[in-house]
């Protein structure tokens, strides 16, 4: 392999890396995101929302689901009933 071909596969090599890293560190802002609208929902619904739910799915799927605490729909999954 001549030098020319060694510096394309080097170059191809680095930029498969920087976008792996720059991925992986995309879905933590979205894991950080998440949670912290999980914390939002758990001050404004009190006991009725679980919050560790909502931050155990926000791990699970990598805060690819963000609950909006004025969405029903996205913050069902998380409301509980006091009995």
């Amino acid at each position: 392999m001549n030098t020319a071909s060694r510096k394309i596969v080097l170059l191809a090599a680095a930029l498969v890396l920087i976008a792996i890293v720059g991925y992986a560190a995309a879905d933590m802002v979205d894991v950080g995101m998440c949670i912290r609208n999980c914390a939002q929902c758990k001050k404004m619904l009190g006991a009725y929302f679980e919050g560790p739910l909502c931050a155990d799915a926000c791990v699970k799927f990598k805060g690819k689901m963000i609950p909006d605490c004025e969405n029903i729909d996205s913050v069902a999954p998380f409301l509980n009933k006091l009995e």
